[in-house]
């Protein structure tokens, strides 16, 4: 049986440094749930990563069970916009709007993913299982820079990705993305490290 480390793996789509760089991301499956409002107070936020790590977990599981290979589970991700972006503000949290989603592997075409999916959501009674669905992203373009702190604090990290996106001839464009790398439930905030990314146009 051969253990596959995703992150390593992927590279750049899991790595980033301090320092902004241009990076181009292809589409791969994932497991999503959209939800709307304030993650820090939102039920829906808090009930949409409770229902994504089990049928990640269960995935990764039967993937094993078909092609003998284990994986590491990837990191979740959030998608974050508001359908006024002249109004997307850090003080707005409530009308922010978001797509939580963790990534699978490739391999995930060796199982019947959506019938497992739905299984698992009803069997374990999932408080998000009904808005769960697996579709293929990729940002293509983009500018990515590692923010280390709490999230409260990325307001300058995200200030310099834009501007180096700037330096580089670029436009944004897409939807701004969050990769978090570490686990909020036993990092200590002050350490937290999230990729966060941009997609970009020409």
């Amino acid at each position: 049986m051969a253990s596959i480390d995703l992150k390593r793996e992927l590279g750049e789509q899991y790595r980033a440094t301090t320092t902004p760089a241009l990076v181009t991301v292809p589409p791969r499956p994932f497991l999503m749930v959209d939800g709307a409002g304030d993650p820090n107070t939102e039920p829906a936020y808090r009930e949409a990563v409770e229902t994504l790590y089990p049928l990640a977990y269960a995935v990764r599981a039967a993937v094993k069970r078909a092609t003998g290979n284990a994986y590491t589970v990837l990191p979740l991700e959030g998608l974050w916009w508001a359908d006024d972006l002249s109004r997307f503000s850090v003080d707005a949290k409530d009308r922010w709007r978001w797509t939580m989603m963790i990534g699978l592997p490739d391999p995930v075409q060796h199982v019947d993913a959506p019938a497992l999916v739905s299984r698992v959501a009803r069997e374990k009674d999932l408080p998000a299982g009904h808005l769960v669905r697996l579709e293929h992203f990729g940002d293509g373009d983009a500018a990515q820079v590692l923010h280390v702190g709490p999230f409260a604090t990325e307001g300058p990290t995200v200030a310099a990705l834009h501007a180096f996106i700037a330096q580089q001839g670029r436009e944004l464009a897409g939807t701004h993305h969050e990769v978090y790398l570490s686990d909020a439930r036993r990092v200590d905030p002050s350490r937290w490290r999230t990729i966060v990314r941009q997609p970009v146009a020409p």
